[in-house]
């Protein structure tokens, strides 16, 4: 029998889905990415993550 998954469950699949896309977005294009790192904004380099 399947499991039927929660609102929260959908939400956090989709979050991490959408994530990667953007992540791959980035790297097939060499943009950097935006990520917090010690309470600020950096740009990296995707292929550095």
């Amino acid at each position: 029998m399947k499991k039927r998954l929660s609102m929260q469950d959908k939400a956090e699949l989709a979050m991490k889905a959408a994530a990667r896309k953007v992540v791959a977005e980035h790297k097939k294009n060499g943009r950097p990415l935006a990520i917090w790192k010690d309470g600020k904004a950096v740009n990296v380099q995707v292929d550095k993550i």
